[in-house]
């Protein structure tokens, strides 16, 4: 569809699935040339690796470290492959390769000193996207749409040296704001997501929120009309369609709102990622590079004024709820305090919370868990409280105007009364979007499909219908 006024400038982001191969990267392609043709003006695009390449980036480095063994012929068959279908120039498929040469050197390195560090690591992993946005620049200029590639710290963004998980730092805005505005405006530059370089010029990767979170810098900085972030999917959903057949995306979320959705459970994008565009409210998109026509979900600063009771339903799995019950005098000073000093301790984040004067409830993940500070937690807890543990456990969220919540919280548990779904915990912020409850695993996908029954289509079901 045409541009809409006052929506023009976006930043455009592609993930690995959509770059794996010729096939996909001509069809990305092709769709920046179709929003270029359609009056959009995309500032930058921004992509990740081809298809696995970065899971076997990583491969490739543990083997020449533990096997001694240089293994790369299936990484530069894969991009070597693409250029030479692609037709690209002699420049790109001279670039293209000497970025084999160098990451080969590399991993021959990893080898004969016998260490990888995780500065070596993230030197290895940038090769990736390094890869991508030269094969992405020469199949946009092969079809007739200017295009230059570009590292992203060659355009200014600039990250700490905490390698593997490392953080913009907040003068690379103002930077890129700079050098970008320099480019030629017909000329669509193609930049790597994901890595960037600390100010000693190493190079980082930036971990949690990816390439995602590159674009949403990106576009931040030139105060574009939307971030679009294109996945395999038609944007944030009511629920997980893996689980509810019925599942229709959702037409428009807050920040908030979909920060709680990807905290508890929902895999569209990480809170970390859609930060920058929450400090300079731009506006993100989630669309489905499979399904361009879809209009997609929009992410923005407050909730739609026409949602319904209830934005989405989500659930996340492998829970631990624990109960901390003080064992001293009623009311006694500090009990809240001493509890959350030993997670703070232990280095262990709680999900969901729920207290009173004496005692505590609240949970785990799995992944906190396995980092075998558990057993250590407990022994600091049973100190001063006794702790009742329930393993097996799954939250529920609901994203719903909380102003109305008691609206919700009717329909919830007279359905989940009907249905024998019982309720273990339930917690809600102030102040917050988010309405969570704890029920056992074995009743999470029960619970998940009757909610949505309930709020999006068309009411709750009879009991007498429990297969669902």
């Amino acid at each position: 569809p045409p541009a809409t006024p006052g929506c023009e400038s976006v930043v455009m982001k592609f993930g690995g699935s959509s770059l794996s191969n010729l096939e996909r990267i001509s069809y990305v392609a092709e769709l920046v040339k179709r929003h270029v043709d359609a009056g959009y003006k995309p500032r930058a695009v921004v992509c990740s690796a081809m298809g696995k390449t970065t899971n076997s980036l990583i491969s490739a480095s543990e083997f020449a470290l533990s096997q001694g063994q240089v293994q790369v012929e299936s990484l530069q068959t894969l991009h070597m492959k693409t250029v030479r279908e692609l037709g690209a120039s002699n420049a790109t498929r001279e670039s293209v390769e000497a970025l084999l040469q160098e990451l080969e050197s590399v991993l021959v390195g990893v080898r004969y000193i016998g260490e990888l560090t995780p500065r070596t690591r993230d030197l290895i992993v940038s090769f990736g996207e390094r890869l991508s946005v030269r094969i992405m620049a020469a199949a946009l200029n092969s079809i007739g749409v200017p295009a230059q590639y570009f590292d992203a710290w060659t355009l200014g963004l600039r990250s700490t040296a905490d390698f593997g998980n490392a953080e913009v730092l907040d003068g690379s805005y103002d930077a890129i704001r700079g050098i970008m505005n320099k480019l030629d405006d017909s000329c669509v530059a193609v930049v790597t997501g994901f890595i960037a370089q600390d100010d000693q010029g190493r190079i980082t990767t930036l971990g949690r929120g990816g390439s995602d979170l590159t674009a949403s810098v990106v576009g931040s900085a030139l105060g574009v009309d939307e971030v679009q972030v294109w996945k395999d999917v038609d944007g944030i959903m009511t629920a997980d369609p893996r689980l509810v057949a019925a599942a229709r995306p959702v037409d428009a979320v807050s920040f908030e709102e979909a920060s709680e959705l990807a905290y508890f459970g929902a895999e569209v994008l990480h809170p970390i990622s859609m930060m920058p565009a929450m400090r300079y409210n731009i506006p993100v998109r989630v669309k489905n590079s499979y399904n361009p026509p879809s209009p997609g979900t929009v992410i923005r600063d407050k909730r739609d004024a026409n949602a319904g009771l209830v934005t989405a339903i989500t659930s996340k799995s492998g829970v631990q709820l624990i109960d901390i019950v003080s064992t001293r005098m009623l009311g006694q000073h500090g009990f809240l305090a001493r509890v959350f000093d030993v997670f703070e301790e232990s280095k262990l984040s709680v999900d969901v919370v729920a207290t009173s004067e004496v005692s505590i409830s609240l949970t785990l993940d799995k992944a906190n868990r396995e980092r075998g500070e558990a057993d250590r937690l407990m022994q600091r807890l049973l100190e001063f409280s006794e702790v009742t543990i329930k393993d097996d456990r799954a939250i529920v969220s609901l994203i719903a105007d909380v102003l109305r919540s008691s609206e919700v919280m009717a329909i919830v548990f007279n359905a989940f009364a009907a249905h024998g779904i019982q309720v273990e915990m339930l917690s809600q912020g102030a102040s917050k979007v988010n309405i969570s409850i704890i029920v056992h695993k074995d009743q999470a996908v029960k619970a998940v499909r009757l909610l949505h029954s309930c709020f999006f289509e068309g009411g709750c079901p009879n009991p007498d219908d429990d297969d669902a």
